[in-house]
């Protein structure tokens, strides 16, 4: 099987590197990909001085047209889309239409992501737990809406953003111009307790849960600054309730699935439950309906079961009673981030990594290849630094003690990825 990943960040380096462990790989490509991927091609022999190969750097995500020639020309038998913004433009649309298999849903599928108010439209139909919420196109609903839920307050962006565009603050005036800033935000209720990240492999009417994991989503340590896209992960959870994953399956995806077969639009893909476990139960905060990055950099390497045909067996509708099976041993991913990320990031200087040991990964997330061959950052989260352990404490030790050589004066990474569950620090909360 030839299976091309279209991204260029972690989640499609991580895609990539477990997809090729599956034995009836041939080749895994990823288009546009990074210095990462872009070596794992030499593998296969593709040398990106070629015509394919600057074909494959090139490649833009959101581009169908570009796509499916890209998959054509490489005799693709799987292709998988990693981002969440070719999926809203229904480039799995269009790849389906050429007679290729795709994973990933559908445009209208994709909305689940793409709209906070449509998830939360189907939410509400599939009765799935989740927060009170209000959409709001003006000052006068933003300010309504503020007053009715109070503090903290929760405000959403309701299209894509990067997973940067949930303020939640006490600062009234915060929440209030980042909601005018928006436009259009679905404003919700505050949800107390942890924070857990379940993925669900979908081919239509059934669903395969992966383990379940926690990410880190504010910049600072101890949970402090502004939103980011992930500033790490691990999994699995030592502190989540007996019968987590059941609970989800059945109270959240099965219904899920259910309600978009009963709209006409099947979900074949990955359908990712952020959830908070709240003092009154299991709650959804958001879907996302792709791989979650850090999480997927952390919860891959744990996977025994063949991915590739996996992701094929979703793509072509015939998961049946398929099951996961997993390592031993706890797994974390620490994000190497430029100086400014959130915001304006520093992309100055240079990157060198040296030598990892088998129980370490360094995947590229905003690389690129400066004079002289030199790596160099491109972006806001750089690299994700992730390692295996027989617990907890073990994989930490390893993760930071590799970070440690890395040599990124324009960088940063949270300390304290982790450090509270690996302590015992986490109390477990009821479902």
């Amino acid at each position: 099987m030839k299976v091309l990943v279209v991204g260029s960040g972690g989640r499609e380096h991580a895609l990539a590197l477990a997809i090729a462990r599956d034995d009836v790989v041939e080749a895994v490509h990823v288009a546009p990909g990074n210095p990462g991927t872009w070596a794992m091609d030499t593998k296969y022999g593709l040398d990106h001085h070629t015509e394919l190969g600057e074909k494959i750097r090139r490649l833009d995500p959101v581009d169908a047209t570009a796509v499916v020639e890209l998959a054509q020309t490489l005799a693709t038998d799987l292709v998988v889309i990693g981002p969440e913004a070719p999926l809203v433009a229904g480039v799995a649309d269009e790849v389906r239409a050429a007679g290729i298999t795709c994973f990933g849903p559908s445009k209208e599928a994709a909305q689940l992501e793409g709209s906070k108010q449509y998830a939360k439209e189907v939410m509400t139909a599939a009765g799935v737990p989740t927060a009170r919420s209000a959409y709001c196109t003006t000052q006068d609903q933003i300010e309504a809406a503020l007053d009715e839920f109070g503090a903290p307050y929760v405000v959403k962006n309701d299209g894509l953003a990067a997973g940067k565009g949930v303020v939640v603050t006490d600062d009234r005036d915060e929440a209030l111009a980042h909601g005018l800033a928006c436009g259009q935000v679905v404003i919700e209720e505050y949800l107390d307790g942890p924070e857990v990240s379940l993925f669900a492999i979908c081919d239509g009417t059934t669903a395969v849960p992966l383990i379940p994991a926690q990410d880190f989503k504010r910049v600072g340590e101890g949970d402090t600054g502004p939103n980011t896209g992930g500033m790490g992960a691990y999994c699995p959870l030592p502190w989540v309730p007996e019968g987590l994953t059941d609970a989800v399956m059945e109270q959240v995806v099965g219904p899920t699935l259910a309600e978009m077969a009963n709209r006409g639009t099947l979900f074949q893909g990955l359908l990712y439950v952020g959830l908070a476990l709240t003092s009154n139960g299991l709650k959804v905060v958001e879907f996302n309906v792709r791989f979650g990055d850090p999480e997927t950099e952390a919860i891959l390497p744990l996977l025994t079961t063949p991915l590739g045909q996996t992701l094929h067996a979703a793509a072509t509708g015939s998961l049946g009673d398929s099951k996961l099976t997993w390592k031993d041993g706890s797994s974390i991913v620490v994000v190497y981030a430029a100086k400014g990320y959130p915001g304006t990031p520093d992309n100055t200087g240079t990157i060198t990594i040296g030598d990892t040991p088998k129980s370490v990964q360094v995947i590229h997330c905003g690389t690129t290849f400066g004079a002289n061959h030199t790596l160099i950052p491109k972006g806001g989260r750089i690299l994700a630094i992730t390692a295996q352990g027989d617990n907890l404490n073990h994989a930490r030790e390893r993760v930071y003690s590799y970070i440690e050589t890395i040599d990124y004066p324009t960088g940063f990474f949270r300390p304290d990825i982790a450090a509270a569950a690996a302590q015992g620090l986490i109390e477990e909360p009821t479902i």
